[in-house]
Order: C-alpha cells, then structure tokens, then sequence
C-alpha cells in the first residue's frame, strides 16, 4: 500500500485540531456561563457576604497561571454542592440545609440544560417558584422542601417530564394543585405535604409509578375520589391533617403494595369497607380523629403484618375483631375515644412486640388481664374513662420497660401491688378516680423516674409514705380526695422538682412542716378540707415560685405570710380557718406585733384562739342581718305579680316576727318529721310544708352542723344561696322566701314546686311518658335562658356550679325552674376564680377537673349534658366520650341513636327543633372551653 501523502496526513491532523478547539472553546463558553449564572445568584442571596459557599470565585483577574489553569478556575465543576459532566456542564447542585436566604428569581434554569438534580432543601428561601423552571428539561429531582416559598405551584411544572421525585413539602405554598402534574409520568415520589394548598384531591390517577404520595398538612377538601385505586404502585399514603369528606372509596384498598395509610384528623365518615383485608402489605393504618361509624371490618388484620393502628375519637362501636385479638405483629395500638365494647380480659390477646395500648373512653369492661405484664416492649398503657373492674394484676410489675400507666376514672378496687414498685423505668402513674383502698405503697419509693404521680379520689387511707421523698423527678402529686390522715411528711424537701402538690380534701393533721418550704419549683399548692392547725410557716416568705395556694377549711391561726401567692389568694382559699388575719379583702388585719418561733407570744395566742373568733362570730351576725334587711328591701321595691303565696305572711321569717313563722313551719312539718320530707341531697334534706294561710312552701333543712363535722361547709353553701338568690328574680330560677338561723336549726324557705326534681320524673315511667317532647324542648329552652340571665344580666356574673338534673324542678305546667345554688360562686372581675372540685359528677367540665377555674363556660358544659339528658331520658355518658372528642358540631351521632324510647317519635317540626338542641348541645361540650359558646348565644340559638 502507498503511504499517504504529506499534505494528505498534514490536512487531517489540522482538522482535528480544529475540531477539539472549537469543543474546548465551547466547552469552556458553557461553564463560565454557568458559573457566571451561579454567582449572580449567590450575589442576590442575604447572607452571600459570609463565609457561606467561600469555594464559589472566579480566578483572579491578575493571575500569572496559563490559561488552562484559568478556566479550571472559571469552570464551577469544583464547587462545593456542584457536579458536572464529562463535559463540564453542571448536572448536580445539592446545598441543602447551608441557611440560604433569598429568592430564586435570579436564578438563570435556562443556562442549566443538563441539569438533573436540583437539591435547596432545609434553607430559608422565600419567595414564587418560578415558572421558568420548566427549563430544566432533564430534571430527575427537584427538592425545594423546608424553605420558606409561597404563592401557588406554577403550572410549567408538567413540563418536566423526566422529573421522579418532587419535594416540596413544609413551605408555605398555597392554591390548588396543578392538574399539570398528572403528565409527570415517571414520578414515583411526590411530597407536598405541610403546606396550605387547598382545593380537590389532584387529578394524578395517572401516574402508575407513583410508589410515595405525601399530602398531609394542607387545606384540600372534597371527597377521595375512586381513580385512587389506579396507583398500584403505591408503598406510602398519607392524606391526613386536611378536609377531606366522605367515605373511604373501596377501590383505595386495590393497593396490594401499600405499607402505610394515614387518613386521620379529616372529616371522613362511613363505615370501614370489608375490602380492607385485601391490603395484604399493610403495616400501619390510621383513621383518627374523623367520624367514622360501625364496627371493625373483621379481616382489619388479615395480612397479620400490621403494626401501628389507630382508630381513636371516632364513633366506632362493637366488639374487637379475632382478627386484631390474633394480630401478634401490633406494636402500637390507639382505640380510644370511640363506643367499642368488649371484656378486655377475653378480646385482648398475646402481643410481643407491643409498645403502646389505649383503649381510653370506651365501653370496655371485665378485669385487667394478667398477662398484659408478658408484653416485653411495652412503655405505655392507658385504659382511662371504661368500667373497667377488679383489681390491678401484680404480674404488671414485669412489664419492666413501663414508662407511662393510666388506669383512672374506672371502678378498680383494692390496694395498688407492691409489685409496681419494680417498674423502675416509669414515669406517669395516673390511678385516680377508682375505688383503690389500703395504703399507699412504700414500694412506690422506688419509682426514681416518676414526674407525675396522681392518686387522688380514691379510698386510700393510713398515713404518706415518707420515702416518696425518693421521687426527686416528681413535678405533679395529686393525692386529693383520699382518707389520708396524719401528718405530712417533713422528708419531702428533696422534691425540688415539684412543681403541683395537691392533698385536700383528706384528713391530715397537725402544723404544715416548714420543710415544705424548702419546695423552691413549687407554683401550686392545695392543702384544702383537712385538719390542719397551728401557724402557718413564716418560711413561705422565701417561695418566690408559689403562684396558687389554697390552704381554706383547716384550723390555721394566725398571720397569713407575706408571699405573692398568699396576698393575692382569694377569700374562698383562705376562708374556713379558726383565726387567719392579714391584708387581704375578707381578713381581719393583723394588729398584734409578732414574737417567738411563729411570731407570737403565748397571750397573743390567747388572743387569736378567743378574741378574733368571738369578733368573727359577731361579724357574720352583722352580715346576715344585712342580708335580711337588704332583702326586705329588695322586696318592698318589687313590682312582681304576686305568685300564690301570701308575701305578707311567708316573709314574716325574715322579719322580727321570724319567731312566729319559724313555729309555723315547725308545726306544719311536725317538728321536721320524716313524713314530711320530700328529698335529700349531700348538705340537707327537703320538706314540704302547708303553712296556716294555706300557701305551701319548700323547706332546705341543713344537716345539723355539729353532727356532720363539717360545719364550714355547710355554712359556706347556707350563705352562698342566700347571697345568690336574694339578688336574682327570673321566672325560671327558684324563689327563696326567707331563711333562718336558728340554734337547733338552719333552713331555707322556697316557692314550693309542685314536681320535683327532672331527675326523678325522667327515672319514673309513667312521669317521663308524660314529660312529652314540646315540653322537653320548653324544659331545655328555660334553663338555656336562666342561665344566660345569671351569666350576662347579673353583676357580677353569677355561676351555678351544679346544673344537673337532680337541681332542675318543673312546675305544674312543665315550666324548668333552677334550683341548690349551694356551690354558686360570684365571679370577681380581678380574680382567678380558683376554688375546690364542686358539682355532681358526669356534669363538670373536664377542664375544671386540672384547672379548678371557675367560668361561665363550666356551667355551659353541664347544659350541654342536661340538654342530651332530657332528650335521651338517663344521663348520656355512654356519649359524652365520643361527643367531646370531636370538633365542635362535627359528631355522627343520630338524633334516632339519642331518642327516648318511653315516648312516642316526635313530629317533623319537633323532630327539627329536637335536632337543632343536639347540635347546640354538642358546642357545649366542646373539650376546648374556648370554642364553647355563651349562654346568651345558646338561649338566642334556642329561641330560634
């Protein structure tokens, strides 16, 4: 073969040349481009001036390096967060969580054409997408997550064809979705939850790759619709935190990959579709916090991979699936706040890996079982609000990794097992509200971990245990409502944690240990309804923490000390002592200087025990004297029709002629024979009498105070409903007559009505068949506006306390009218209105149970039971549950489900007016007493 020519060789290797010049040249041209781009972008970025992204320069201008050198420096390819190709164009720029804050306005997408991996999560951008990024035609993956962006997702977005991932989540987008990312075809991640996207479920039914669909925390609305069922793909569905309405499609459960399903906190409704137990891949599911009804499908756990369940503050009703009781993979599981029923000993099984159980606020009852302390990875059981019975297992005690244990507000007896004390990991123990008796433990001692330890409203008796001590994490004891007595322990200066201390309403005695003072985090404490005597500690001076104390109905003495929680305490939290004094409204003054340990001498002593208790007898007979001759005035101004009964001669008790009218009502009860009584209650019983002009009346006897021990109380609630009532006149509240305070006896005289009681007429048969269903909604309506006259027209404010049906009397015509202000309280305009549990139990607030706030709005709660009380005919705890769980008017309880079956269906006009009490009754039950309305609104909605 002939070698080629020279010029032949010489034309070819100059082409060549040629040819890899004009590339490098381009080459180059393209990345100074895009460094340019990137650098004008960081120019506009807030924080650009720092060392943030100091690899981000062009080479020096005066450089003496060649020039192959110089574009090395101009090519971004060795920035950092910058990865290119081989052919030095970027095709990577990932600078998440480097704090950049700006805009991407400036940023040039269209000098970007290679690009495929766009990563600025975890900054603080602001600002629009823009739409110019559908430039980025290679885009794979485009994260823009945890920023700060806003205004809607541009269209343009469906330009990106190749996209798979899109990450947008925690901004603070807004608008609809975009249809245009139905036509992302190769997206297998799209996460824009925690936004404020609104509008429809997105047209996206297309996208069969899709394996993760993050939705949650937005604003859609709208029902699911049934084209879900076409991502076959998907792994992981989380729809929850939104609006959503309807019921679950059936064709979701066509899914045969899904792992996760999260649709709780929406307003979804329904039933549960049997189609459930095809989810053969299911790990976790959560319906929380909608309105689901029914029973559980029985194959929930079929696949018998599920783990996590929770169904809570639905409307679920029926027995635990044998599905769910052989489901041994569950480790955590939530039921409460719904209806389910069962014997918790029979429909529970063996759960090894189980973490977390509440089954709170339900209808479970039987025996807590036993071999619950065989689950070795259990950190937390909760079984509050069910009738649950019998007593705690021992063998809970080998549940070891226990770090939370609430069994309160069931009817569990005996004593608390010693073999609790071997949960050395625990740190809530919440037993109130049983029938637990016995001692309290010492081994409760060893619980090292303990923050929160309430025992309160049971049955324990003997002394504290002094190594409680131990506890030195303890912020919250609460042993209220016991049968404690002794002293309290003096070992508890350790607990400098503690934060709430509440031991009334027991018997303890003796002085209050200064040690208690040495409780330095302490903000509340309530030693209230004891027997407690003695001085109270000057050391209470340095416990600039204590914010609330209630030390009322012991027998202190002396000065009240000079502490911000004393001086601002009300009169209702030092009040039912022998002799306080101090500079507080409602206190005598203290005179007399100090001396000694306490600050008093064995005379001033004297003094305190005789003198002032002699001068507060006096004062209280002023006081009532007052009261009489303020309420004869009050009368003599009265413009009222005159009612059936002689005002002449039934207000002859509260005038110097009392005598006379106190030996007329002795006469006509027969020296309060029990003949004559019509009803007893907690501080008296009641009596009719017929008095000689013929006119009938209603006599409150309180039980001899001497006999009952509890003469403070009784006091209490003698003066509180003369104060209330002697300063109210509506047609639905009571009308008391007169009063007497006499040595043998202290009663009350009302407005006879003629009756009773709601309560015992909605117990009677035949009563409750004739309290028909006009005269029920007249009954509601009634104290619905006695209540709104006493909330909003009586300054000031008075609240009642005790709305429950036993307190509501009717009249011959059916009239409500409301009765025992034994408990109501004056709200003092600048005051906290603190004070000790009162009421009937399953119509007190549930806030007013941790708080002890008066307000109007607990009076507004116990409406609300009455309301569904007298529409239902007993009282409705088996609802209060599911209702106050629920947003406020958003219950699926039926008005059939709530109808009083004694009496004949109302008609369609009633049936309206009964429907709309239920849903006013609902907002009254709201758990946030924010969200309730007034009173004044509930009687103008009833009026309605």
């Amino acid at each position: 073969m002939a070698l080629p020519s020279l010029s032949r060789v010489f034309s070819f290797v100059s082409s060549l040349l040629f040819v890899i010049l004009h590339f490098s040249l381009n080459v180059a041209s393209d990345s100074t481009g895009e460094a340019h781009a990137l650098l004008k972008w960081k120019a506009t970025l807030q924080n650009h001036n720092t060392s943030l992204l100091p690899s981000w320069t062009l080479y020096p201008a005066n450089s003496t390096n060649n020039s192959a050198h110089h574009k090395t420096k101009t090519s971004p390819c060795m920035w950092s967060g910058i990865s290119c190709n081989h052919a030095g164009n970027v095709i990577v720029v990932t600078l998440g969580g480097l704090s950049l804050r700006g805009t991407l306005d400036e940023f040039s997408f269209s000098l970007f054409p290679q690009l495929f991996d766009l990563n600025l999560r975890n900054n603080e951008l602001y600002g629009t997408i823009p739409s110019q990024i559908s430039n980025l035609t290679k885009l794979k993956y485009l994260d823009l997550s945890m920023n700060k962006l806003s205004a809607n997702i541009p269209p343009e977005i469906g330009h990106l064809i190749n996209l798979e991932v899109l990450a947008l989540e925690e901004n603070e987008l807004n608008g609809s979705i975009p249809e245009e990312i139905g036509q992302l075809h190769s997206l297998y991640n799209l996460d824009l939850s925690d936004n404020q996207l609104s509008g429809l479920y997105p047209s996206i039914g297309n996208l069969s790759d899709l394996k993760f669909l993050y939705l949650y925390a937005n604003n859609l609305s709208g029902s699911i619709p049934k084209e879900i069922g076409k991502l076959v793909s998907l792994i992981d569905f989380q729809l929850n935190e939104n609006y959503f309405i309807g019921s679950i499609p059936p064709s979701i459960f066509n899914m045969s990959n899904l792992s996760r399903l999260y649709l709780y906190q929406n307003n979804l409704s329904g039933f549960i579709p049997t189609e459930i137990e095809k989810l053969s891949s299911i790990t976790a599911l959560s319906l929380s916090e909608n309105h689901f009804t029914g029973s559980l499908p029985h194959g929930i756990c079929q696949s018998r991979s599920l783990q996590r369940l929770t169904i809570s503050d639905n409307h679920f009703s029926g027995p635990i699936p044998t599905s769910l009781k052989n489901c041994t993979s569950l480790g955590r599981v939530r039921f409460n706040g719904n209806q389910l029923t069962g014997n918790i000993f029979e429909d529970f099984g063996i759960y090894p890996n189980m973490t977390f159980i509440d089954i709170s606020h339900n209808k479970f009852y039987g025996q807590i079982p036993s071999n619950w302390g065989k689950f070795p990875q259990l950190s937390d059981l909760r079984i509050t609000g069910n009738d649950i019975s019998g007593t705690i297992p021992p063998e809970i005690g080998n549940a070891t990794k226990l770090g939370g244990i609430d069994f309160s507000f069931n009817h569990l007896v005996g004593d608390i097992p010693i073999d609790i004390g071997r949960l050395t990991s625990l740190n809530r123990l919440i037993l109130n509200g049983n029938k637990l008796s016995g001692s309290i433990p010492r081994e409760l001692g060893f619980l090292t971990e303990l923050e929160l330890l309430d025992l309160s409203a049971n049955r324990f008796s003997s002394s504290i245990p002094e190594n409680l001590d131990y506890l030195l994490k303890l912020h919250y004891l609460n042993l209220s409502c016991n049968r404690l007595s002794l002293e309290i322990p003096i070992q508890w200066e350790k607990l400098n944690q503690l934060t709430d201390l509440d031991l009334s309403h027991n018997l303890l005695k003796g002085e209050i240990p200064s040690e208690i003072c040495n409780l330095k985090s302490l903000v509340m404490l309530n030693l209230s309804h004891n027997n407690l005597s003695g001085l109270i500690p000057i050391n209470f001076e340095d416990m600039h923490s204590l914010l609330i104390v209630d030390i009322s109905y012991n027998e202190l003495r002396g000065p009240i000390p000079n502490n911000k929680a004393f001086q601002d305490a009300s009169i209702e939290e030092l009040q039912g002592n022998q002799g306080l004094c101090g500079n507080v409204s409602g206190l005598q003054h203290c005179n007399v200087p100090m001396s000694g340990k306490h600050g008093f001498t064995k005379a001033k002593k004297i003094m305190f025990v005789i003198v002032i208790p002699l001068f507060g007898t006096l004062a209280l007979s002023i006081g009532l004297i007052g009261i009489f001759i303020t309420f004869r005035r009050r009368r003599r101004d009265s413009h009222e029709e005159p009612n059936n009964v002689n005002n002449q001669e039934t207000f002859s008790i509260l005038t110097f002629d009392g005598r006379i009218m106190h030996e007329a009502i002795i006469q006509a009860t027969m020296n309060f024979d029990a003949d004559y009584c019509i009803g007893k209650g907690a501080s008296g019983s009641v009596y009719k009498a017929e008095l000689p002009s013929g006119d009938i009346v209603a006599i409150k006897m309180l039980h001899s105070l001497h006999a009952s021990g509890s003469e403070m109380t009784y006091l209490k609630e003698f003066e509180s409903e003369i104060r209330a009532l002697s300063e109210i006149r509506h047609r639905n509240i009571v009308k008391l007559y007169g009063f007497c305070s006499h040595a043998r006896y202290s009663y009350l005289v009302y407005e006879y009505i003629e009756r009773g009681s709601l309560a015992t007429i909605l117990s009677n048969e035949g009563a409750a068949a004739e309290l028909n269903w006009s005269r029920r909604v007249n009954v509601i309506r009634g104290v619905a506006d006695a209540l709104s006259y006493m909330h909003h027209d009586c300054y000031p404010p008075i609240v009642h306390r005790d709305i429950s049906s036993k307190n509501i009397l009717l009249n011959l015509e059916y009239e409500a009218c409301v009765s025992d202000f034994g408990i109501a309280k004056v709200l003092k305009v600048d005051s906290s209105n603190l004070t000790e549990l009162a009421g009937t139990y399953g119509y007190i607030a549930p806030e007013f149970v941790y708080t002890m706030k008066v307000t109007e709005k607990c009076d507004v709660y116990s409406f609300g039971v009455l309301a569904l009380e007298v529409i239902k005919g007993n009282h409705p705890k088996d609802f209060l549950s599911s209702i106050s769980t629920s947003s406020a008017g958003n219950t699926n309880i039926g008005l059939n489900e709530v109808l009083d079956g004694r009496i004949p269906p109302p008609s369609l006009e009633v049936e309206n007016k009964l429907k709309s009490v239920m849903e006013v009754a609902f907002l009254c039950l709201d758990v946030n007493p924010q969200c309730r309305p007034t009173m004044q609104i509930v009687s103008q909605l009833l009026s309605n």
